[in-house]
């Protein structure tokens, strides 16, 4: 972090708190560019926010002084620095409503106390939908002010782009547009003139003190009831039952008649379609950020989002004609490469890279920040010999110039025991993800050769994934 903006942040608490600070620790990135920060004094504590998204940041501070002025429960902004793009927060603690689920759920399943939680939350949705839409100024949104056929578009090409095409899915793509126009017309056919939160979901509901509080509203617009109720029912990971799903629908539909007169059926009706759209952003993100930007672990979203539109088909009923937009959700749930996903996601996966260091440590795509990193440089290297300088670690003159070396075995030995520790504890505790990283001088003898005898000693001791990566030879070998 820049530090002018780190003792920007600094200076903004001891201004608030009238505390000198005594902590100051980064919060985990998340899928945004924004960078959250725990600042705490002896008595106070504080988020300190930095984002350099001018208009995102003007959206967030405008919607939270309005939301405060209404009694919503949104986090308390205790000062702001418009010209270093930072702001301070109330400190909400670290419990999320996703966090709270996971946890409940290892003991009790979806519980009854579980269901009134949500409940809870749902009969909280419509005060920032109709009150909290009274007197909103929507030219601060951010990027529209409405929800509306363009933000649909975009959303929807967004799935096209960044799942359909990464994933393979074959389409018509004129048809498809065709579709996508014709399910965007209907969606705005109801009512759209309410506060849209946009991302109304599970991880973005804080539990402080046993009550509920709201954040990350700031892609908030004007737009249709049936869309965060969507977000929040159909939240991948969240994992709902269709049958309790029903009941927290058919609990909304009543709260909500408390504000105004519903026609259940065709609410129902729009419901449906505006889950739809909100699945398939959803997995425009998850391809984004995992088929193009390789987190990892955005791609084990997609099981529970494939489950939610198997499911979704079967009652979805849409008064429309849209025949390749379903006949391309249909192919996405049969789809083999992301069922393979699906039945995999629980196992353990290692990744072994081997490397060149001059240039750089391999980067870890899976959100852990890295694993074992094995130095093979002190190993005797074959490529100082001219007949072995064009060969690769999985050449077998290579395999037998390295296999009769001592220092060799003696090292994958010791490698081997080290891994082998990570590996155990990893299947107890059921961890997703481990990294290995072998580097030479080149990325081409040793480190190849080392990569490849892990490899195969762990695909022979354990069931689990091997992800095979010889960075500088630019090919990807993945062993199941």
């Amino acid at each position: 972090m820049n530090t002018n903006v780190k003792d920007q942040l600094i200076s903004l608490f001891e201004q608030w708190s009238k505390e000198k600070i005594i902590h100051y620790t980064p919060l985990p990135i998340s899928g945004s560019d924004r960078r959250y920060f725990r600042i705490s004094g002896k008595t106070k504590s504080a988020i300190g926010v930095s984002n350099s998204d001018i208009k995102e940041n003007t959206a967030f501070l405008s919607f939270t002084k309005h939301f405060l002025a209404k009694g919503l429960p949104v986090p308390e902004l205790y000062g702001e620095n418009a010209e270093e793009n930072i702001y301070l927060l109330q400190d909400l603690g670290d419990e999320t409503l996703f966090s709270f689920l996971t946890e409940k759920r290892k003991t009790d399943g979806f519980s009854e106390e579980l269901v009134s939680v949500y409940k809870k939350m749902i009969e909280a949705l419509p005060k920032f939908q109709m009150e909290g839409a009274k007197d909103l100024d929507y030219s601060v949104c951010y990027p529209r002010k409405n929800f509306d056929k363009q933000s649909m578009l975009w959303d929807l090409h967004y799935f096209k782009y960044y799942f359909l095409k990464l994933a393979k899915i074959p389409f018509d793509e004129q048809a498809l547009e065709d579709d996508f126009n014709k399910f965007s017309d209907f969606l705005l056919q109801t009512d759209c003139n309410y506060f849209l939160y946009r991302d109304f979901q599970s991880r973005n509901i804080m539990l402080y003190e046993g009550e509920p509080f709201f954040i990350d509203y700031q892609g908030g617009r004007k737009g249709a009831l049936q869309y965060d109720l969507a977000s929040l029912l159909y939240d991948a990971k969240a994992d709902i039952s269709p049958e309790i799903r029903n009941q927290l629908l058919d609990h909304y539909i009543n709260v909500i008649s408390q504000y105004k007169e519903i026609n259940q059926e065709k609410f129902k009706t729009f419901f449906r379609g505006y889950v739809l759209i909100r699945i398939l952003q959803a997995l425009g993100a998850y391809g984004f950020r995992g088929f193009y930007e390789k987190k990892e672990h955005f791609l084990l979203s997609i099981p529970f989002a494939l489950k939610n539109l198997s499911e979704l088909l079967k009652t979805i009923a849409l008064p429309i004609d849209i025949p390749v937009l379903l006949d391309v959700i249909h192919r996405i749930t049969l789809s083999e490469e992301l069922n393979f996903i699906s039945n995999h996601n629980d196992k353990l996966k290692v990744t072994i890279y081997s490397f060149s260091y001059k240039k750089g440590l391999p980067s870890d795509f899976s959100g852990n920040g890295g694993g074992f990193v094995f130095d093979c440089r002190a190993l005797h290297n074959p490529g100082r010999y001219d007949e072995y300088k064009q060969l690769t670690g999985k050449d077998q003159l290579i395999i037998d110039f390295l296999s009769k070396e001592n220092e060799v075995s003696d090292f994958l030995k010791n490698v081997f025991s080290l891994v082998e520790q990570s590996v155990d504890t990893y299947l107890k505790r059921n961890f997703t993800n481990l990294m290995v990283s072998f580097g030479c001088t080149g990325g081409q003898h040793r480190s190849v050769y080392c990569a490849e005898a892990l490899a195969k000693h762990l695909k022979k001791k354990y069931n689990i994934l091997v992800e095979l990566i010889h960075r500088e030879q630019t090919e990807k070998i993945n062993n199941e």
